[in-house]
């Protein structure tokens, strides 16, 4: 069982939770467990530096990991993302999207094992933890930004983590919305937030997170039943290709990639899900857990993109959901169980960003009173999630636009530079190919981030 979305900054492995992120000059890197007795990862003296592991998993136990971890509200927007690409141009570019979103997720994982051997750690380093080290132990002239770098870092995983969370409240409201306007209980988008916030509200302010964890496989297997029933329906009476628009508009493009990095974005989850495996080495191998699983990760997503498009055409929604029969029974059924599936998924992910965020705060702010004060804290961040949602109600565009500003940073941003650092503090100097490689995705990161956050909020903008 694990907790996910794509920002894989948390996970459950049995019945431990890894919360990994910086260390403690900032935020802290903690492991929150659910036993009654807390287990811990050992140290590892050793030459080869492995770190043990109290419960470690399998091959077979990682990879459904990475499955769930990466196949979210991601998964049921790639219908939109094709309508705003194209039914030609999407598949092609989804592909070589996802071979960059891999490349640079074995780029920070070969980046974190390195700062792992040169520090000596108990464990490896997780995200921000690796990039700041790597500039730390860098050229002298780039060690000053290393706390600035971690701070950056762990700034996007948390807005990308809150994001996901404002996506939830719209993509649920919108759901019930289309439920109940089937039985003729017509209420505005926003009274349908408010009566999904009244629930989720009480439910964060739960602290400890073990009875928050069994929703967690209950809402796998919900969300696992309705995306089978979703292809069903999208394999229906299907149009002809030529139907469909081969090469969308420039102006849409932007709203492809940002929602295409959005569904890809699992970077965050690929350190921890390593550095709880029984044979670490088996997850970067030609025939390993990240190369298999995203593949697989991949052909879903384009499938369900495809068929999206092709099925519903122009009129295709933000979540395949709410494209469904209404009146149907079947359609009701799949929108209730996805609807529930994202409802209880919703507090685990919020357990993330008040893991980063509140231990350091705790440390300086809550010196007295402070579970008083981590319940205010935990309000307040709930409260800011309902207010965003209730600004940004377009799914489709919320989810492009948390693809853009923050998604697209971690992926395709850091990665690549902290390899050139990396590399140039090794060799002093930087082969040419790695040089033209790494720049052409940071190029590409940074145009999806303008573009996409561009045409996203203007978007935004128009449909108000």
């Amino acid at each position: 069982m694990k907790i996910e979305e794509k920002s894989g900054i948390s996970h459950i492995s049995g019945s431990t939770v890894t919360i990994n992120d910086s260390d403690s000059r900032g935020f802290s890197s903690c492991q929150l467990t659910l036993e009654s007795k807390s287990s811990q990862m050992e140290e590892d003296n050793t030459d080869n530096h492995h770190h043990h592991v109290t419960h470690p998993t399998s091959y077979l136990d990682t990879l459904l990991h990475l499955f769930r971890g990466n196949i979210g509200s991601g998964l049921l927007a790639m219908g939109d993302a094709f309508k705003n690409g194209g039914i030609i141009f999407s598949p092609i570019i989804t592909v070589i999207l996802g071979v960059i979103c891999v490349h640079s997720q074995h780029l920070l994982l070969d980046c974190s094992e390195e700062m792992y051997r040169k520090t000596k750690r108990d464990r490896p380093p997780g995200f921000a933890d690796t990039v700041a080290l790597v500039f730390e132990h860098g050229p002298a002239r780039l060690r000053r930004m290393a706390p600035a770098m971690k701070v950056l870092v762990t700034t996007f995983l948390c807005v990308t983590q809150i994001g996901f969370c404002c996506v939830y409240i719209v993509f649920i409201a919108n759901n019930v919305k289309t439920i109940c306007d089937q039985y003729d209980i017509h209420l505005n988008l926003s009274i349908h937030m408010l009566f999904v916030f009244i629930p989720l509200f009480p439910i964060c302010l739960i602290r400890n997170l073990k009875y928050l964890t069994p929703f967690s496989t209950l809402a796998n297997v919900l969300m696992a039943l309705g995306v089978g029933a979703v292809l069903y329906e999208a394999t229906q009476d299907l149009p002809p290709v030529e139907s469909r628009v081969y090469l969308a508009s420039w102006s849409q493009l932007p709203l492809y990639f940002g929602t295409a990095v959005y569904a890809f974005e699992g970077i965050g989850l690929v350190l921890p899900l390593k550095n709880e495996m029984r044979n670490p080495e088996h997850f970067q191998r030609p025939l390993g857990v990240l190369n298999v699983g995203m593949v697989v990760v991949g052909s879903i997503f384009i499938t369900v993109g495809f068929l999206g498009y092709l099925k519903w055409g122009e009129n295709v929604a933000g979540s395949l959901t709410l494209n469904l029969k209404p009146g149907n029974v079947v359609s009701m059924t799949v929108q209730i169980l996805i609807t529930l599936a994202i409802l209880l998924t919703y507090p685990l992910q919020f357990y993330v960003p008040i893991a980063i965020t509140w231990p350091a705060l705790r440390k300086k702010y809550a010196q007295k009173s402070p579970v008083m004060k981590e319940l205010y804290y935990r309000s307040a961040l709930v409260l800011l999630t309902f207010v965003l949602a209730e600004l940004i109600p377009q799914l489709g565009l919320f989810i492009s636009l948390v693809g853009a500003v923050s998604s697209t940073t971690l992926a395709l941003m850091f990665p690549p530079i902290i390899q050139l650092v990396c590399t140039y503090t090794n060799t002093n100097k930087v082969p040419l190919l790695m040089a033209f490689k790494n720049t052409f995705i940071i190029l590409l990161g940074i145009f999806i981030f303008v573009t996409g956050t561009y045409v996203s909020i203007a978007s935004i903008a128009q449909a108000f």
